[in-house]
C-alpha cells in the first residue's frame, strides 16, 4: 500500500475539532515533511488552537492554546505521559534516558542526577564553560593573533558551537576532555538526531530489526556512541581506581558521571544517560547560540549593547545569577529562545480520559504542542517575528514560553544551557564582532531545519572580526 493510499484510508476519530482531512494530508505529504515547522503554522492559522489531524484510532491533536499546553505538561502531567512516537524513536539512541525514559525510572533517574545541576554546583562549573568556549574559540579563529580574522573572515559559528557544546558538556558534567571522541561524538550524534526525526516523522513504520537502510544507519550510529561512553566510563573508574588505592573505597565524584557511578546503576544505564546528555547537552545549545548569533549579526545595536555591558561587567560573568548583572545579554538569549527553541516539537499521549477546553477527550489521544507557534502568539507577543530582547529585560515569567519544556518534566539542565549561552556569548563578543556576510541587501538567513532541534540548515556562515587585542 502506498503512502498516498494509507493516507486516503485513515479514519480520524471524530471528537469535533477542525482540521484536514486524510485526503489534504496526502496531497501534501511531501511538503509536510520538508518544512513541518510551515504545516504547523499554516493549521494553526486556518482552523485555530486545537487542531484534529486523521490518525487511526485515539484523536491526535496540535494544541496552541497556552492553557491548553499547561493544562498537559503541568496541571494533568500525570494523565499525559511520554508514549509516543517521537520519543520512541529518540529512546532507539538513547536508551530510557532522561529525556525519553517514562514514570517510574524517569523519577529515580532525575532524583540521582539532579545535584550535579544544583545552583552551587554550577557555581562550580563555571570556569570550565568559559575554559571550553576559550578553547573553541582560539582554535577555530586563530587565537590571539589571528590575520585572518582582524580583517575579517566568514566562519560557520554553527560549527564553533557544536565544539563548544560539546567540550562544556565533557568538561562541566563527566569531568573529562572529550576531544579524543569528539568526532565520533559529534558525527555520532549528528547522524542519530537525523535518523530519529525520520523514525518520528514515519507513518509506515519498521521493526527494528529489518534491515532498512535507515535501521542499518542508526545501528552504526549508535555504535559509535556506545564505544564512546563505553571508553569514557571506563577512563573514569580506572582514574578513580588509581586515586584511591588498594583496599580503599572509591568515591567518584559529584559531577553527572561520579554520581551515576556511585548510584549502583549498570554501565548500560550510565551510558543511557551520558548519550542523552551529549544528545541534549549540546545539540540544543550548539543550536540555539548559532541563532543567537545570527540575530546579533543580523541587529548592530543590540549586539553593541551586549558588548557595552560586558565591557562595564567587572570579572568573569558567572554561570548562574547573571541575570541581574547583564540584565541585556540574558534578555538576548531569551529572545533568541523564543524564536528559535530548540524543542520545536513536544509529545504526550493521554493514559486515562481528560478534558482539554471543555472537550472530553479519551485516553490515548496523542498531543501535539509546538514551542515555535506558541512563542509567536501576535496576542500575547506583539510583532512576534521581531527580534526585540527588551520583551524580557523586567525578569518576569511569560505566559506561553516554554523553550525548556514546562511543568514536572522541564529541562533538568536549563539553567546549565542559560548559563552556557551567557558565557559562550561573553567569551566571544568581548574581542570579535560578528555581521551578516555581503551586508543586509546581500544576506539570507539559512532555512530552520527541524531535526531533535532546530538547527540552520546547512550551517550558519557569519562574518567575524576582532574588535582589538586582549
Amino acid at each position: 500500500m502506498s503512502v498516498t493510499t494509507r493516507l486516503q484510508a485513515m479514519q480520524p476519530t471524530d471528537i469535533g475539532v477542525p482540521g484536514p482531512t486524510s485526503l489534504d494530508m496526502a496531497r501534501g505529504f511531501l511538503s509536510i515533511r520538508a518544512d513541518p515547522l510551515a504545516f504547523l503554522g499554516e493549521v494553526s492559522q486556518r482552523y485555530g488552537d486545537t487542531v484534529s489531524f486523521p490518525v487511526p484510532g485515539a484523536p491526535a491533536l496540535l494544541l496552541n492554546d497556552p492553557a491548553d499546553v499547561r493544562h498537559v505538561l503541568q496541571t494533568s502531567a500525570r494523565s499525559w505521559s511520554k508514549d509516543t512516537i517521537q520519543y520512541a524513536a529518540l529512546a532507539r539512541v538513547t536508551g530510557p534516558g532522561l529525556l525519553a525514559s517514562a514514570e517510574p525510572n524517569w523519577i529515580e533517574h532525575r532524583r540521582l542526577a539532579a545535584p550535579a545541576f544544583h545552583h552551587q554546583r554550577l557555581e562550580a562549573v563555571g570556569d570550565e564553560v568559559r575554559a571550553a568556549a576559550r578553547s573553541a574559540i582560539s582554535a577555530r579563529l586563530g587565537g590571539c593573533h589571528a590575520a585572518a580574522i582582524a580583517d575579517g573572515a566568514v566562519v560557520d559559528v554553527a560549527e564553533l558551537t557544536h565544539t563548544i557544546g560539546l567540550d562544556a558538556v565533557g568538561r562541566a558534567l563527566f569531568s573529562t576532555d572529550l576531544s579524543e571522541h569528539a568526532q565520533d561524538l559529534l558525527t555520532a550524534t549528528s547522524d542519530s538526531a537525523d535518523l530519529v526525526v525520520r523514525l518520528g516523522r514515519s507513518i509506515l513504520p519498521r521493526a527494528e530489526w529489518t534491515p532498512t537502510r535507515t535501521n542499518l544507519r542508526l545501528r552504526s550510529a549508535r555504535r559509535r556512541l556506545d564505544a564512546a561512553t563505553a571508553a569514557i566510563i571506563a577512563e573514569r573508574r580506572a582514574r578513580n581506581a588509581r586515586a584511591g588505592g588498594p583496599g580503599r573505597t572509591t568515591h567518584h565524584g559529584d559531577d553527572l558521571l561520579g554520581l551515576l557511578l556511585d548510584s549502583g546503576m549498570t554501565d548500560g544505564e550510565i551510558r543511557d544517560e551520558l548519550v542523552t546528555m551529549v544528545i541534549a547537552g549540546h545539540e540544543t545549545v550548539a543550536a540555539a547560540l548559532a541563532w543567537t548569533l545570527m540575530l546579533l549579526a543580523e541587529n548592530p545595536q543590540a549586539q553593541d549593547r551586549v558588548r557595552a555591558e560586558l565591557e562595564a561587567h567587572p570579572g568573569p560573568v558567572p554561570l548562574v545569577g547573571h541575570r541581574e548583572s547583564l540584565p541585556w545579554t540574558r534578555a538576548v538569549v531569551d529572545e533568541a529562545l523564543r524564536l528559535f527553541p530548540p524543542a520545536w516539537a513536544i509529545s504526550r499521549r493521554a493514559h486515562r480520559d481528560d478534558e482539554l477546553a471543555g472537550r472530553h477527550v479519551p485516553a490515548g489521544t496523542l498531543a501535539i504542542i509546538s514551542p515555535w507557534l506558541v512563542h509567536r502568539r501576535p496576542d500575547i507577543w506583539p510583532e512576534p517575528e521581531a527580534f526585540r530582547p527588551e520583551r524580557f529585560l523586567d525578569g518576569t515569567a511569560r505566559t506561553g514560553y516554554l523553550p525548556f519544556g514546562q511543568g514536572p518534566r522541564l529541562c533538568i539542565g536549563r539553567e546549565f544551557a542559560l548559563g552556557e549561552m551567557v558565557l559562550v556569548l561573553a567569551e566571544l563578543l568581548r574581542e570579535h564582532r560578528i555581521d551578516v556576510p555581503g551586508g543586509p541587501d546581500g544576506w539570507t538567513r539559512p532555512a530552520a531545519e527541524t531535526k531533535v532541534a532546530v538547527h540552520p540548515r546547512g550551517g550558519m556562515p557569519l562574518l567575524v572580526r576582532r574588535t582589538g587585542t586582549p
